[in-house]
């Protein structure tokens, strides 16, 4: 059976963190430490694939992304935007789609991790994934909590929320209903819901909640919204993302419900594809391009330097774009 890092930071009585910082060449370490793992290793026959580089010190020149997948349009230009700026720095992208599967995840951690890529950039929805706390590689994680050490770059989904509510509201709406994601922990949408929330106390409205989680399909979520339609008397909606945003539009469409006249509709992500596709959606703009940027410049110091100081968060503000669907 391979030896995983775990016999090795066993046998070598250190942290599989530190195995993997000895192995990709990453931070500080003394002589003795390295000459501990490296022993442990020949002992156990363990040989990662880029070993013979990382020893001398050399860079890849490759960097990891993480996604959930690319279908979705606000991953996909994010993706590219990523490409893009990473390719005119020099770099080149392995992509790993995880979608909804957690063990993909771990498994694509792992591949890169013995590929020694110089830096990983993660936003996949899967949470609890341990293997980020043992990762001795540079990590940028899009809005997902991941490790006490990986700083966060997102973008401000309370002001999203916030700004959401209020364009129910100076609508005209009295009855919103918004509709999230899985809430989970450490899941962007939870601030979206708390800055929607709050707006609506503070004009003494109260709202309705669905969950539609990311993973459930375009049929599935098409069900749930008409039945919503159908039995509840609500004249406005919020969704944390666009494409759930267009279903509701769709169903709204079917049952002969007018938008804005009798819905007020409000949409969260303002990608290309929307704003040149559907720009009757009023919806809340994520600044990809300079998430991105972030992220990059973020990793590449941590590249450069693996000790330098980073902040845990780092929020970038949204926009409004007020299209048809709300008067």
């Amino acid at each position: 059976m391979m030896a995983t890092l775990d016999d090795i930071a066993k046998l070598a009585g250190v942290s599989a963190t530190t195995v993997s910082r000895v192995i990709n060449n990453y931070g500080s370490l003394s002589e003795k430490t390295k000459t501990k793992v490296f022993s442990a290793m020949q002992e156990l026959n363990y040989q990662p694939n880029s070993l013979a580089r990382s020893l001398k010190g050399k860079k890849t020149k490759l960097i990891g992304v993480i996604m959930p997948g690319v279908s979705n349009p606000f991953f996909g230009q994010m993706v590219q935007e990523i490409e893009d700026q990473l390719f005119k720095k020099g770099f080149k992208m392995i992509l790993c789609n995880a979608g909804n599967d957690a063990q993909k995840e771990k498994d694509y951690l792992r591949m890169l991790m013995a590929n020694r890529v110089d830096g990983i950039i993660a936003g996949s929805h899967n949470l609890g994934i341990e293997e980020y706390q043992k990762v001795g590689l540079p990590i940028i994680s899009f809005d997902r909590y991941l490790s006490d050490n990986v700083p966060i770059v997102s973008s401000d989904n309370y002001q999203g929320g916030e700004l959401a509510a209020q364009s129910l509201i100076s609508s005209g709406s009295k009855n919103p209903q918004i509709i999230t994601g899985s809430n989970r922990p450490n899941s962007p949408t939870n601030s979206r819901l708390t800055g929607f929330k709050d707006v609506l106390e503070k004009h003494d409205l109260s709202y309705n909640l669905i969950e539609l989680p990311f993973s459930s399909s375009p049929n599935i979520k098409s069900l749930k919204i008409k039945e919503l339609l159908t039995n509840k008397k609500i004249d406005g909606i919020f969704c944390t993302d666009d494409l759930t945003a267009l279903l509701v539009k769709q169903q709204a469409q079917a049952l002969n419900l007018q938008i804005p006249t009798d819905i007020r509709l409000v949409g969260y992500d303002g990608t290309n594809f929307i704003q040149n596709y559907h720009s009757e959606l009023t919806t809340i703009m994520q600044p990809i391009t300079d998430i991105v940027t972030m992220m990059i410049d973020l990793l590449l110091k941590r590249i450069d330097d693996p000790d330098c100081q980073l902040e845990k968060n780092y929020v970038l503000p949204v926009k409004l774009i007020t299209g048809g669907t709300t008067i």
